[in-house]
This record gives structure tokens, sequence and C-alpha cells, in this order.
């Protein structure tokens, strides 16, 4: 074969090699909870890395985005911040057999940005000296449940309802007291967690007997390949220590 002959031999080989990349990669659409999105965002940063598929997110309430996928949202996989509806939609036949798993375990934190505004123990909550209590809405967020929980554990429910702000998920939640509009306001902790040194500001790690565990499960909604993969990824050792650095525990 003469050299042109096998110059395009080569050529027609890596296009074909290139082509069957191009055609291996795929898109999956992934619905997560506020709270995690930030440690999702670097864990499909590398999955894209490693697969050449490429990770759409939408963010949201665990509430809302259930309601959406039941209505038909096209999303591949769901990361809730729960465990409750990734079991309702597994019996409801929205999900692949067998795929549900729990992947972090969050907790709940009292949290200002504030310097020495919140005292170790939360005596704050009783004390009342703030304006405005933040909290994520309780019928739509696990967070926002957990912190109802604490609340009517400390029988404060009554008390302080009135001054408190509610945002639809824990990131809103979130802004309200890193913008000012709440002096403190219940948080996860991985919103606050910073790595190698102290949270901003001034916090209380809630106990975890004053609410239900906070069992956040993912589960694969759609038959994709691409969906099966990232879910498995999500297991692998790398991604179990980045979400535990994030500020999670782990199941």
């Amino acid at each position: 074969m003469s050299i042109a002959g096998r110059m395009l031999t080569r050529v027609v080989a890596l296009w074909l090699l290139l082509s069957a990349s191009v055609t291996m990669a795929d898109e999956i659409f992934v619905a997560v909870a506020s709270n995690f999105v930030g440690t999702l965002k670097t864990i499909t940063k590398r999955f894209e890395a490693i697969t050449g598929h490429k990770v759409h997110i939408s963010v949201g309430a665990t509430g809302k985005q259930y309601a959406q996928i039941r209505h038909g949202a096209p999303f591949d996989l769901f990361f809730a911040a729960d465990s409750r509806r990734p079991e309702l939609l597994e019996s409801e036949g929205f999900t692949q057999p067998g795929s549900r798993f729990t992947y972090a375990l969050g907790k709940l934190v009292l949290w200002s940005p504030l310097p020495a505004y919140i005292d170790p123990q939360g005596k704050i909550l009783e004390q009342g000296d703030f304006k405005h209590l933040a909290m994520a809405n309780p019928r739509l967020a696990p967070y926002g449940k957990a912190a109802r929980e604490v609340l009517q554990a400390l029988d404060l429910w009554q008390r302080l309802q009135s001054r408190t702000v509610r945002g639809e998920n824990i990131g809103q939640a979130f802004q309200f007291v890193k913008s000012g509009n709440a002096e403190l306001g219940f948080v996860a902790w991985s919103q606050i967690k910073r790595a190698g040194r102290p949270a901003p500001g001034s916090h209380w790690a809630v106990p975890t007997h004053l609410y239900s565990p906070i069992e956040q499960q993912a589960v694969v909604l759609k038959p994709s390949k691409a969906a099966r993969e990232f879910a498995a990824f999500m297991r692998s050792n790398e991604v179990q220590a980045l979400i535990r650095d994030s500020g999670y525990d782990l199941p």
C-alpha cells in the first residue's frame, strides 16, 4: 500500500474511533435537592471528564421535584434530600427496579454569619433575641421538616412561628440568612462547612436526637446506561470521600 493509502487508512481509523467515542457519550438530566448541588457539581465534573457523558443538573425542593417527576419531568436520576420521596416513586412505578440507594446522611445546624451570635447550645432560640428565623418549607423540604421537629422538641414551634421566614428549599433559607434578611436560620452543615477552617460566623450543631434522620436517597428513573454509570460512580471510594469531606455522614 502506498504512503498516501496508509495515511488515508489511519485517518479513517481515527475518525471511526472518534465517532465511536462520541456515539458512546450520552446526556443525562439529574434532579437534585439544593443542599447537595455544590457537592454534586464537583462529582459531575469528574464523571464527565472520565466518561465523556454530559450531566445537566436541575436544583429544587425535594417535594416539588417529586411532583414534577410524577407529572412527566424528563429526569434520568433523582437525588432527594430524604428517603420518603424515592420510596414513593419506587412504589408508584416511576423508577428502575433495584436502583434506590442512600448517598448521604444530612446534618442540620442553626447558623448566623455574625460571629458569637449563636451560642454553642442554641439557647438563643429560647431567649428570642432575634426578629427573623429562616428555615425551609417543612411541607416541601426535608431540612425544613427537620427544623420544625427541632422547634417542636424544644416546645418553641408555636412561639416562634410568627418570626419564621420560609424558603421553598434549604438553598433559599440559606440565602435569607446570608443576605441578612434573617439574623439566623436552620441550614445544612454542608452549606457552611469549609475545608480546613471553621465555618464562618457562629453556629449550633443541632443534636441529631432532636430530629428524624435526614437520609438522602437517589434513584434511577430512566433505563439509561449513562444514568446507571453515574449511580455506580456515586458509590466509588473517590466520591464517598468527597461526600464526607463536604459535611455529610455516610450510610
